[in-house]
């Protein structure tokens, strides 16, 4: 990483490989930034729950107060426009605008949003909703078992339906789920997320219950709104450590798991074969019609990309190389894997126009006299648009680029001791810092905008 790279002639050479309208952006949650947590209405969300229990966060924290952007989100829009920002992707709270998930409305809650959305068109900025990224209202949870039942799927597409009907009309895109890998696989098989469950089958009958919620919100905010409509589905691709069938069939299986057990039923309306024989008697009930309902028509499809698997079967396992380095996850820098899975399931699938809906790096960033010198994460960011740009070159059409994360925030069972964020956070005193990598993304979106196709020197 150099300084040349942000270089003008450099730059250019970027822009002219991206769609001259590519939206540059970033990306939050609202359990991991809000806080707020029962004011104004908002009713307690499975993980408000599972960070109460003993354990369950690895420092002790709880959403409480979060990076308090609920009373602090006009600052961090200024943030946004600082950095030049064209787009904004972040979740809506539904504990926050319906306490129980079903019944009435919070209309406090609503109004939060409202604010949100009009203070960043008022800055120029593309607002990019997400309905669920994954804190299910408690109480939902509580009535009817949450996505373990099949009925929430009419409370959700409820819930997608008036969420569309108030705000569509201001909205650039909305996305259904975040990930729903992690809601089931996570959430349900390994406890690591809430609600902390531990059956495969369980977790499988989940999986295919967001598929239907998905399908189901679809087809409800069709009849209420024109706004572009996708999902965002976390992909991690899946390597053999080593060329032996053993590894090679495991990697299969986990990209089965991971990619084609949540693209093959919306884009090709089945599960997969492979999957459901390894699944055996865990794979899920699907009824007559459920595949059909899934099977969408789509405007978009948000892919969330950071890292691949490494998948070894051998003992000792063969550990990922790493030669690029690993961030503070632990999670392997692999760049070219964007590129190859890009150009994958665009040949593959004949997707809608794509969005990265996140990617980033957690890093151990440290306050030296004002300043946060992350040239780590200036390498990762740097490295992986060109990797995106290679995927355009070969013909996949991106439209936009959301960083993850804007803050640093509550990393879900890692509480607050992963930072992701392009901006430092003091959870003391909740003042926010530009890091390095902030300073470098906004020259990277002001020389960009200065060297578009159409109007470069």
């Amino acid at each position: 990483m150099t300084a040349s790279d942000n270089s003008p002639a450099h730059i250019q050479t970027l822009a002219s490989r991206l769609p001259r309208d590519f939206q540059w952006g970033s990306a939050t949650s609202a359990a991991q930034i809000e806080g707020a947590a029962a004011l104004d209405g908002k009713g307690p969300s499975i993980w408000d729950k599972f960070c109460s229990e003993p354990g369950r966060i690895n420092d002790g924290s709880n959403i409480d107060v979060a990076c308090d952007h609920y009373h602090r989100f006009r600052d961090d829009v200024a943030l946004m426009k600082w950095l030049g920002l064209d787009a904004y992707r972040f979740s809506i709270s539904w504990p926050r605008v319906q306490p129980l998930g079903q019944g009435a409305w919070n209309e406090a809650g609503f109004a939060f949003y409202e604010q949100l959305i009009d203070a960043l068109l008022e800055a120029g900025i593309k607002p990019h909703v997400t309905l669920y990224h994954w804190d299910l209202p408690q109480a939902l949870h509580d009535s009817i078992g949450g996505w373990t039942a099949r009925a929430i799927v009419p409370h959700f597409a409820a819930y997608a339906a008036e969420v569309a009907r108030r705000f569509g009309a201001k909205l650039a895109s909305i996305a259904t789920l975040n990930e729903p890998w992690c809601v089931a696989t996570l959430g349900y098989e390994t406890a690591q997320f809430a609600p902390g469950m531990t059956s495969r089958k369980t977790a499988a009958q989940v999986s295919h219950h967001l598929m239907l919620a998905h399908g189901a919100a679809i087809q409800a905010m069709r009849a209420v709104t024109q706004s572009p409509l996708g999902v965002v589905l976390n992909h991690t691709p899946s390597f053999p450590a080593e060329p032996i069938e053993a590894d090679r069939q495991a990697a299969r299986i986990d990209d089965g798991l991971n990619v084609r057990w949540y693209m093959d039923p919306i884009f090709r309306g089945s599960y997969p074969a492979d999957v459901i024989e390894y699944l055996g008697d865990d794979a899920p009930q699907v009824e007559a019609q459920d595949l059909a309902l899934i099977q969408q028509p789509l405007d978009f499809l948000g892919v969330n990309f950071y890292t691949r698997s490494f998948i070894s079967t051998q003992t000792p396992a063969v550990p990922a190389p790493g030669k690029q380095g690993f961030t503070d996850m632990g999670w392997e820098i692999y760049p070219k894997a964007l590129t190859q899975h890009l150009v994958r399931i665009t040949r593959e699938y004949s997707p809608p126009p794509i969005f990265i809906t996140e990617n980033g790096m957690a890093n151990a960033d440290t306050v030296v006299e004002g300043r946060i010198a992350d040239v780590e994460r200036i390498a990762y960011l740097h490295s992986h648009l060109l990797a995106l740009a290679a995927a355009v070159d070969l013909g996949v059409d991106v439209r936009g680029y959301f960083y993850w994360s804007l803050l640093d925030n509550f990393e879900w069972n890692s509480g607050y001791t992963k930072r992701f964020g392009i901006f430092h956070v003091d959870y003391a005193s909740q003042q926010r810092l530009a890091k390095d990598s902030a300073h470098w993304y906004r020259a990277l979106i002001e020389n960009f905008k200065l060297t578009r196709r159409d109007g470069a020197a």
